[in-house]
């Protein structure tokens, strides 16, 4: 039993983590005038939202899929992540992706910007496939990290710095 119900035998046999969460850390590059983002995502909850969005198999693991898989993974993340810099809205360059044991991260770089006095996101990772999800966004500028924790269905992150 899990939680109280009886698991299937498949459900056993498939990666298992009660916690819905993923993480966004946005760091502005001073020295370079531009905003890293790496959001951090469960490989499994990943694959299944791709899976349900876009209605094709999904393998973040498999070499011989990462360019198909990569479309994927960027339309996604543009649709699911915007940030605005002193109220502008915030462009952002896909750079790629990659699995580290049993998350994947997704890199994402801008263009040029000025040092930032307020961060403000919409942030909606995984809404479409679980109501109890959780987003960690961390915001470094010039050293100064702000964390904020965005529960389901509460999407919007403001920082001032």
């Amino acid at each position: 039993m899990i939680f109280g119900t009886t698991a299937t035998k498949s459900a056993l046999n498939t990666a298992f983590h009660p916690l819905h969460v993923s993480t966004t850390d946005v760091n502005y590059n001073g020295k370079d005038k531009k905003f890293e983002v790496i959001c951090t995502i469960f490989t499994d909850d990943f694959e299944a939202v791709l899976s349900k969005q876009y209605k094709v198999k999904v393998d973040l693991t498999e070499p011989k899929v990462h360019d198909a898989m990569d479309k994927l993974v960027s339309d996604y993340v543009a649709h699911h992540v915007q940030l605005k810099n002193n109220a502008a809205t915030t462009k952002f360059n896909y750079l790629g992706f990659e699995k580290v044991k049993e998350v994947v991260n997704v890199y994402l770089e801008s263009d040029t910007a000025p040092a930032p006095k307020r961060v403000d996101g919409n942030i909606n990772l995984l809404y479409d496939m679980y109501d109890d999800q959780m987003n960690i966004v961390h915001i470094t500028v010039n050293g100064n990290r702000k964390t904020t924790k965005v529960d389901y269905p509460q999407t919007q992150v403001s920082q001032t710095f």
